[in-house]
């Protein structure tokens, strides 16, 4: 993870991806994990630091837990403290409707965080609304990776991103 000029983001949601809602999945409870008064943080399995460190892009925090996923889960993985994605609040002004039923409440801030730069998007909640709707709106590659959320991020979820990361330009 640097933050060098040109290299595509990848935003980075928790629930789900990170912390598995349960089911039988890959990754055990990890007792020794520090809780942080919060039972769910020992279900995050440390290998992930490595993997996300290692891929070709910034990694950005696009989550609910904004800068506590910095205090919390960052030193869980190994990893630096993240850039993280500030929600806009929300408005009681009805605003221009989504051109698209079902546009998931991240796509457009992520889009405009983006700012026209290549974005790689792991969330459990991704649907084809939200992928027709970066389509149309976005002008750089964009890679919206949806994640199990009873198993969390797999080998094969890395090897998808690896290779959109690592696509020519």
């Amino acid at each position: 993870m640097t933050e060098a000029t040109g290299w595509p983001l990848l935003f980075l949601d928790v629930d789900g991806p990170l912390i598995p809602f349960g089911g039988p999945g890959p990754y055990p409870v990890y007792a020794g994990a520090r809780a942080e008064g919060n039972p769910l943080l020992s279900r995050i399995d440390p290998g992930h630091g490595p993997r996300l460190a290692a891929l070709p892009c910034e990694v950005v925090w696009a989550t609910t837990w904004m800068d506590t996923a910095n205090l919390c889960i960052a030193p869980l993985l190994g990893l630096p403290p993240l850039t993280v994605v500030d929600w806009p609040e929300p408005s009681d002004d009805e605003e221009e409707p989504d051109e698209y039923d079902g546009v998931h409440w991240k796509t457009r801030p992520l889009v405009t965080w983006a700012g026209g730069r290549p974005f790689a998007w792991v969330d459990d909640e991704i649907t084809r609304a939200d992928r027709a709707w970066v389509a149309a709106h976005h002008p750089a590659p964009a890679l919206l990776h949806r994640v199990d959320p009873r198993i969390g991020l797999t080998d094969s979820d890395y090897a998808a991103l690896e290779s959109w990361l690592r696509r020519p330009s």
